[in-house]
């Protein structure tokens, strides 16, 4: 599988780096990416492994490392709004914990956030200067954390936000929409979201080149795939790529399928940062999801 190519200046990269939250989609490839480097030692703890609402535990952890990726979260955006305080506690205080280690100990923090911190009534692109105004409890818990990273960190803190992640591993639409395949006739996707559907290993690609950059400048960054579409959209391309007939994908809308949390209807994300760190954006979302390897039925054995 090919990986979009990202420019990074030439000097000597970071050796030790820490990555919260391994046993992630996220976290799976980003771990996997910097094993295969013999120049760096990875440190990759899962959830089992530290609890980031610890902070003396964070601050053990973080000791030692050049680099600090946390990709650990509260996800569950549904839950969160009947439990704000400990989706806060993980997403807001877990982070600033994770920020005043990086700051003891002189390490770089590049922190994971998430298109909810805006309120997805846009029409074009989100720039990173975007006024933020999350409209659920999990957004709001990001945010939190955030403002501590560019708080605590102002000089050495980076803020990546992404969406509709998908990867080989755990749950995520793509693995689903394979599935459903196998089991249903047709599938009804909703229309009325637009997003930009992001592979966790072009991701993963792009943060290893910022936490290689010294010279980047910090605070926020949105990394998703470049172009955008509907998860109907991507549910018919997902049919394509697995050989599959894409009219068995039917479009409805989201007042369909009713949840606790409100989503973001409009959730595409600009890109300018890249080009002040001197890294690429990434590709296109259907050249990723092609390169991925993931729209196979076989991705969802086991």
């Amino acid at each position: 599988m090919s990986r979009p190519t990202v420019i990074v200046p030439g000097r000597e990269a970071p050796r030790r780096w820490l990555v919260t939250g391994a046993a992630g989609m996220l976290g799976t490839d980003l771990t996997a990416l910097l094993r295969a480097d013999p120049a760096v030692e990875v440190t990759a703890l899962t959830r089992a492994d530290l609890d980031v609402t610890d902070a003396g535990a964070v601050a053990a952890a973080v000791a030692g490392h050049d680099v600090v990726v946390n990709t650990a979260a509260w996800t569950d955006v549904d839950g969160a709004e009947t439990h704000e305080a400990e989706a806060t506690a993980v997403n807001g205080g877990g982070v600033t914990a994770m920020a005043s280690a990086c700051a003891a100990n002189g390490a770089r923090l590049i922190q994971l956030s998430t298109d909810y911190v805006f309120d997805g009534k846009g029409a074009e692109p989100y720039a990173e200067h975007a006024a933020t105004d999350p409209i659920n409890a999990y957004g709001r818990s990001k945010l939190v954390g955030e403002q501590a990273v560019l708080a605590v960190l102002p000089h050495t803190g980076y803020v990546v936000r992404t969406a509709w992640l998908y990867g080989a591993t755990g749950r995520n639409f793509v693995r689903t929409m394979l599935r459903l395949a196998a089991e249903r006739e047709t599938v009804e996707v909703v229309d009325d979201q637009i997003g930009q559907p992001t592979w966790t290993g072009a991701l993963a690609t792009q943060l290893i080149a910022l936490g290689r950059t010294p010279e980047a400048p910090p605070g926020v960054y949105h990394g998703t795939a470049a172009g955008q579409t509907s998860w109907y959209g991507l549910a018919r391309a997902v049919f394509e790529q697995a050989g599959l007939d894409p009219e068995r994908v039917r479009p409805t809308t989201s007042d369909k399928f009713a949840r606790p949390a409100e989503r973001p209807k409009y959730s595409v994300l600009g890109h300018e940062r890249w080009a002040e760190a001197g890294i690429a954006e990434q590709p296109d979302w259907r050249e990723t999801l092609a390169a991925s390897g993931v729209a196979v039925p076989s991705a969802v054995g086991g």
